[in-house]
């Protein structure tokens, strides 16, 4: 397996009696206030910063964040409480991916041919790919939208940005990639700031957060199932172990790779808590309401100001170019594996032309049919997010299925307690997300 090359300059060669490695000697950086073993973890984390940040951020897309506007919008600040849930729930499915990557050095998908038989994978590949071709349409409809609220026409703004994620991809490297969807995973920030230029009842909020209310209504239940929908989702669980397997991480760096999975549901989850509060300071606050994600960022600009709009329309445009780079990603890194081809954001398009043609279809398409005049963009974000619905069950107990397969995990296999709680957790995903599902169909 592909070792990342950052971790080449801490091995640490031999174990003292007790097992504890001996660290070698490193030249110190610039960090006097901590002892030599803490700088060198803290460069090791440092170094292992990727899957778990971007993968969660990934998920906060543009769809997501029409969820949660529309949410705070429409229902104040009642659905902070389940923000909690959602967090423990991306934390403990992303952590039993990583898991796997590491362990197996191999993803998902290569795990599923393995295990069970082709016409299973043939199944969760096809439904995977409409769901995904769907899910782009929609993020590159939002490079589009939000470009629009600064003035600029989408026919310049998308190819431009497709173009962009083409060329930081195949012409790029892992590491130039990696540190570019970093950089987009900081500018959530933007939600965080909005959110607080929108002068909240923080007393509210809290309450909210800390103490779970319901609403027995149709329209509640279905954004209720939305917002948890929109987070958790079956290219996530893909992406984030074939990331982690492509990175080339070691299991004895594990702890810190789930300790950064960990953080991306957390930071993820912050940055949906801040959307929510905003939407409802301002708009619920004044009895508005909205449909989209720009809806909330042009219903801002009277209520909070138009800095804050702003903010909230740049969030947009963030959140849409990263996922519209990372699910083509996904997308590519699933088939991939399925089928034995090579791929990795490393090898060139003459060692992985398939890896590299899948993403380049899958960039083309989103971004063309995006282009399309009075494009049907809710029956395609609908379209997409029911196959999501109905494939997530399917990939979570494929999932369980392999944590808990000592053939393949050895000691790391989950144990009864990780059982009990990843079983209550994926139960409870899929029980959402057949709801969901028929919500979808018969609303």
């Amino acid at each position: 397996m592909r070792r990342f090359r950052l971790l080449r300059r801490f091995e640490r060669p031999r174990l003292s009696r007790v097992g504890r490695p001996h660290m070698p000697n490193l030249p110190s950086p610039r960090l006097p206030a901590l002892p030599r073993i803490g700088r060198t973890r803290l460069l090791l984390f440092l170094a292992m910063i990727g899957p778990g940040l971007i993968t969660a951020n990934a998920d906060n897309d543009a769809g997501g964040i029409a969820t949660y506007s529309i949410a705070g919008a429409r229902y104040g600040y009642s659905m902070l409480w389940l923000l909690l849930l959602i967090t423990f729930s991306l934390a403990v499915t992303q952590e039993m991916g990583t898991r796997m990557g590491v362990v197996t050095g191999q993803g998902l998908a290569a795990l599923i041919r393995e295990r069970f038989r082709l016409k299973l994978t043939l199944l969760a590949m096809g439904a995977m790919l409409v769901a995904n071709l769907g899910t782009t349409i929609s993020e590159f409809s939002g490079v589009a939208t939000s470009f629009q609220l600064f003035g600029a026409s989408k026919y310049y703004a998308v190819p431009f940005v497709a173009v962009f994620i083409w060329l930081l991809v195949v012409r790029g490297s892992y590491k130039i990639a990696e540190r570019v969807f970093l950089v987009f995973s900081s500018f959530y920030l933007a939600y965080v700031v909005s959110g607080i230029m929108a002068h909240p009842d923080w007393s509210q909020a809290l309450h909210s957060t800390l103490v779970p209310s319901f609403q027995m209504n149709a329209g509640y239940i279905l954004l209720f199932i939305a917002v948890i929908g929109t987070t958790i989702t079956p290219w996530g669980q893909f992406f984030i172990q074939a990331y982690v397997v492509d990175k080339g991480i070691s299991i004895r760096h594990y702890r810190y790779t789930k300790t950064e999975v960990i953080m991306g549901a957390i930071v993820t989850d912050v940055v949906a808590f801040f959307i929510i509060v905003a939407c409802a300071a301002t708009i619920y606050a004044t009895g508005g309401n909205i449909e989209t994600a720009s809806d909330a960022a042009q219903a801002l600009a009277p209520l909070a100001g138009e800095f804050a709009s702003k903010l909230f329309a740049f969030g947009l445009l963030n959140a849409s170019v990263l996922a519209a780079g990372i699910l083509p990603l996904a997308t590519a890194y699933a088939i991939c594996e399925a089928f034995g081809f090579e791929s990795g954001v490393n090898r060139s398009f003459r060692e992985a032309p398939i890896f590299h043609g899948i993403f380049s279809a899958s960039i083309i398409i989103g971004a063309g049919v995006a282009l399309i005049p009075n494009l049907p963009l809710l029956s395609i974000m609908v379209l997409a997010q029911d196959v999501n619905g109905i494939l997530l069950p399917l990939i979570l107990i494929f999932v369980m299925i392999i944590v808990n397969d000592r053939g393949i995990m050895g000691d790391y296999a989950n144990g009864r307690r990780h059982n009990v709680v990843a079983g209550l957790t994926t139960a409870g995903l899929i029980v959402l997300s057949l709801l969901l599902v028929a919500t979808s169909l018969f609303s």
